[in-house]
């Protein structure tokens, strides 16, 4: 069951949010305390899956041989077969094109190495490494996952942003999403929420609220 207040939270974020011609994402801002994050192993680095999705379309790129590549067509947004990884990254502006229209990576475990070799220097600082599958196997699920989750990276800085969803949801769906980031954070950090000095969140282009 959501917390009421998060849903008055978000109703009260809709309601002074000014119309724009766009869409806008509804984004969470977190501030941590007490917490070295000089020290890798207290950084968060995953993927957390929302409930009720991101409210707007998130592509997926499938790195796989002949068998997978055939599996993802009409799955994946893109499928790059093994041939395919020299020729994105002997073109630096290609390769980083090619990072930016993509939110996520899965790929065949064996070509892990080769992808971080190739373009390692371009997915890692974005956070967009594949996540590796078992060679032959089926992306879908995968893939499936990784359309409804939102990345999450704290690095060595205590305050982060992530998205859970965009302003034509629902406040409660919005709630529901907030509620499930919230609760992944707390069971990542080694106090809970003991560990998080505060948290907003805001459109886009709109004010700020405090949820913790």
């Amino acid at each position: 069951m959501v917390d009421q207040h998060l849903i008055e939270v978000m109703k009260k974020l809709q309601a002074e949010s000014k119309k724009r011609n766009f869409v806008e994402s509804v984004e969470l801002a977190v501030n941590l305390k007490d917490i070295d994050l000089s020290n890798p192993k207290n950084r968060i680095q995953e993927e957390i899956m929302l409930p009720k999705g991101r409210g707007r379309q998130v592509k997926v790129g499938v790195f796989g041989s002949s068998e997978m590549a055939m599996k993802a067509k009409g799955v994946a947004d893109v499928v790059i077969q093994p041939e395919e990884i020299e020729e994105i990254a002997k073109d630096k502006a290609k390769a980083k094109k090619f990072a930016r229209a993509n939110d996520f990576f899965v790929a065949e475990a064996p070509l892990m190495p080769t992808i971080g070799k190739r373009l390692g220097i371009i997915l890692a600082p974005r956070g967009k490494m594949p996540k590796p599958i078992p060679p032959g196997s089926d992306p879908k699920a995968a893939i499936d996952k990784l359309k409804v989750s939102v990345s999450v990276r704290t690095r060595d800085k205590k305050t982060f942003h992530l998205a859970i969803g965009t302003n034509s949801m629902s406040p409660e769906d919005l709630a529901e999403n907030l509620d499930a980031v919230i609760k992944r954070l707390t069971t990542r950090l080694e106090r809970g929420k003991m560990n998080i000095r505060s948290a907003y969140v805001k459109t886009t282009m709109g004010p700020s609220f405090k949820v913790i």
